[in-house]
């Protein structure tokens, strides 16, 4: 997956599938259970089909945002030349170039250096035209890899029920349980890709799962 979704896109596709996976686990006891009844197979087969369909389905409007988002992109890097076009003096252009990079430079830089950098970006860019944004084949499969990873990230919160078919009410606590680990992967992960804390990020996402659950139990989730 490397190759198609950066390690962010990655880990919060996999954070919201669980999230989405953790709300049925949690609530569909409240939803389709009366009082006293008992967990049966086809509660679970219900369980897991609706969980199965929501995560796919919350993947493919992820995968399609991600489209979107790229083909958005990679407009808004043709921004400066557009500007720069457009500008009719050569201090307009200089400030157009400003406006996209400068927050970037200015705690780095001073100003006669940035100064001297626009210009040479000015002389690189003018006579450059901006190309027709075209939908890429990366943008696809940069989608479909949004939806698979929606569909693996709770497949292994789905093993309990293969396992337990003869404890389902077990097989979903233990569901939650291996939810709890993914989401404390996912956020030790992201911890460490940016430079924050892998441990409190971790258990910050563990946190979210618990509060879940704590709002779902006493509802008979």
């Amino acid at each position: 997956m490397a190759h198609f979704l950066d390690p962010i896109d990655r880990l919060t596709e996999t954070i919201y599938s669980i999230l989405v996976l953790l709300t049925f686990t949690l609530a569909f006891r409240i939803f389709n259970l009366g009082p006293g009844q008992v967990v049966t197979d086809e509660y679970v087969n219900e369980l897991l089909v609706a969980a199965i369909v929501a995560t796919i389905a919350w993947g493919t409007i992820d995968g399609m945002v991600y489209v979107l988002t790229e083909v958005f992109a990679r407009g808004e890097k043709h921004r400066v030349l557009w500007k720069i076009e457009a500008a009719i003096t050569h201090d307009e252009a200089i400030e157009a170039i400003a406006d996209e990079v400068e927050f970037i430079l200015e705690p780095i830089t001073s100003e006669a250096q940035r100064k001297s950098l626009y210009e040479d970006i000015l002389e690189q860019l003018r006579g450059s035209e901006p190309q027709p944004i075209r939908l890429k084949r990366e943008d696809l499969t940069g989608g479909l890899a949004s939806i698979l990873i929606a569909f693996l990230a709770v497949m292994p919160s789905l093993v309990p029920f293969v396992l337990l078919r003869n404890d389902y009410a077990m097989a979903i606590r233990l569901s939650n349980i291996v939810s709890f680990g993914v989401l404390f992967y996912s956020g030790y992960e992201w911890g460490r890709y940016t430079g924050t804390n892998p441990w409190k990020t971790g258990l910050l996402l563990v946190l979210v799962g618990v509060l879940l659950v704590a709002i779902a139990i006493p509802f008979g989730g």
